[in-house]
């Protein structure tokens, strides 16, 4: 029966060290090699905390697989807008502006892992998560990009999107 180690590590930046180390050291695997290979399978979220599955199939040949989650839509969102963190004070003080592309293109990264059923659907939580961070949509509040979708007004772009 295989072992799961599920830690949280910083894309690209892995290290021997805790959490990774102490949490694979004792099951038999070569830590550098799983940390080479968690390195590489992360790189395109450097600079955001990812949810790593190591999956130990045979401690005794040294056999493991790596399953690399997506980060939160939160760091996604950071990441897309290049800043540090969301506002201090959401709705007071924004702090950065998606795109609806940008909003789209975070969806279809998490959509595997909302309950939402479609593109449209997961737009929208993104776009929650925009508001609960300061971040406006399209220079608007987040709640009116919400309403607009349930206009019809981005049925165009969403269905571009889902080509």
């Amino acid at each position: 029966m295989p072992q799961v180690v599920e830690v949280l590590v910083e894309g690209g930046k892995a290290t021997p060290g805790p959490p990774l180390g102490p949490a694979i050291g004792p099951l038999g695997l070569n830590v550098k090699q799983v940390v080479d290979e968690i390195n590489k399978a992360t790189k395109e979220f450097e600079g955001m905390q990812v949810p790593v599955r190591i999956i130990v199939e045979d401690p005794k040949k040294k056999l493991f697989r790596i399953e690399v989650g997506i980060p939160p839509t939160s760091q996604l969102i950071k990441k897309e807008l290049g800043i540090p963190k969301g506002s201090g004070e959401p709705g007071h003080t924004p702090v950065g502006n998606l795109t609806m592309d940008q909003v789209i293109k975070i969806a279809k990264m998490k959509i595997d892992q909302m309950l939402s059923p479609t593109l449209k659907a997961a737009s929208k939580e993104v776009i929650g998560t925009a508001l609960s961070m300061g971040v406006t949509v399209e220079g608007k509040d987040p709640r009116e990009v919400q309403r607009e979708i349930d206009e019809g007004l981005y049925d165009e772009i969403f269905e571009k999107a889902e080509e």
